[in-house]
């Protein structure tokens, strides 16, 4: 009988396999039916676009997804201590997404001025969809999906530098044997922490902290679970993606040439997932793949087409432009360094 870690194993595979292949075939089929219609309900061009998906899905899986996969799963400490970035998911994005999108601006150029097919809310929903599946399956990989998350806590790789770190810090590293051991160790952990700040055992991401400050009758609205967390925050993330691409599904953009900018630029946002979570190129990388790009189409759009996207977008990018030349920018001058400074 296999092991339950055998089990989630191929449990992630057959999951990211199916979000490999069953957008490309639902957007390609959406696009044989469409064509099939132009061509006064020829079945031929019908079952050759089908045909065409089966063989192209065949090809990649047999040539491209299983050799990397494969390779991943044999040299997977290679890729999680050495680099910053995440292979499959960037497999993923030119195996599956940058296709569907493709088709999908063809779509919007094919002649349909009497039949109109709504071309983008389950196919569009399915690829992004599917995306966020394979970003879930990446980063839930380390975490036991099993045993209690309830009324837990839980703490990062990066934790802050204890009490007696920073003392020492700051004195130099004198007198930083007199500190009582209660200074140095962690409140909050019970465990002693070195000159680092970090503890003498490094826990790992997915460690876990018992809170036992809040218990009683309420203690449920207390609890943190990184599980739980984590489909919050990816779910968060391709927010402004999803809105963007839900803009260009308007029939007066998406048969415009804006669909092109639209289209183009939600695909570039996507990369950002090839960018591991915790790298420090992923602010940068945010800012100019999305929020940028983002804010100047959506003030275009809204000068040629009206109010098609909400303003808290185009509020939520101009902020997030602002605050970073501001934090990380202008605060690194001179002028800002000066104690009298507010």
């Amino acid at each position: 009988m296999p092991s339950l870690k055998t089990v989630k194993l191929v449990g992630y595979e057959v999951l990211q396999f199916a979000c490999l292949c069953v957008p490309i075939f639902v957007v390609l089929e959406r696009f044989a039916s469409l064509m099939r219609f132009v061509r006064s309900n020829d079945t031929t061009a019908y079952w050759l676009v089908v045909a065409v998906s089966v063989a192209y899905v065949t090809t990649v899986t047999l040539f491209v997804w299983v050799p990397v996969k494969f390779f991943i799963l044999k040299s997977r400490g290679f890729f999680t201590d050495i680099t910053n970035w995440r292979p499959v998911t960037l497999t993923y994005v030119l195996l599956s997404t940058l296709p569907c999108f493709a088709i999908l601006l063809t779509s919007s150029k094919v002649d349909t001025r009497i039949f109109y097919d709504v071309f983008t809310e389950l196919p569009v929903s399915l690829v992004l969809f599917a995306l966020i599946c394979v970003d879930i399956v990446e980063r839930i990989r380390p975490y036991h999906l099993k045993g209690q998350g309830n009324h837990r806590h839980y703490i990062s790789d990066q934790q802050v530098s204890s009490v007696s770190a920073q003392l020492q810090q700051a004195n130099g590293g004198e007198n930083g044997s007199a500190l009582s051991p209660e200074v140095r160790c962690g409140s909050v952990s019970g465990r002693c922490r070195g000159v680092d700040g970090y503890s003498a055992s490094h826990s790992s991401s997915t460690a876990y902290l018992y809170s036992h400050s809040h218990f009683g009758s309420h203690r449920i609205f207390w609890a943190r679970d990184p599980r739980h967390e984590l489909f919050l925050d990816i779910f968060m993330f391709w927010m402004d993606t999803v809105e963007m691409v839900r803009v260009g599904g308007i029939r007066e953009v998406f048969y415009s040439g804006w669909i092109f900018p639209v289209y183009i630029l939600a695909f570039i946002s996507t990369l950002r997932v090839v960018v591991t979570p915790n790298s420090p190129l992923l602010a940068s990388l945010g800012v100019l793949s999305q929020d940028l790009p983002f804010l100047v189409v959506r003030i275009c759009l809204i000068g040629v087409f009206g109010f098609v996207t909400p303003l808290l977008y185009v509020m939520k990018n101009l902020l997030i432009c602002l605050t970073f030349v501001y934090f990380l920018l202008m605060t690194k001058l001179k002028v800002f360094s000066r104690e009298s400074m507010f």
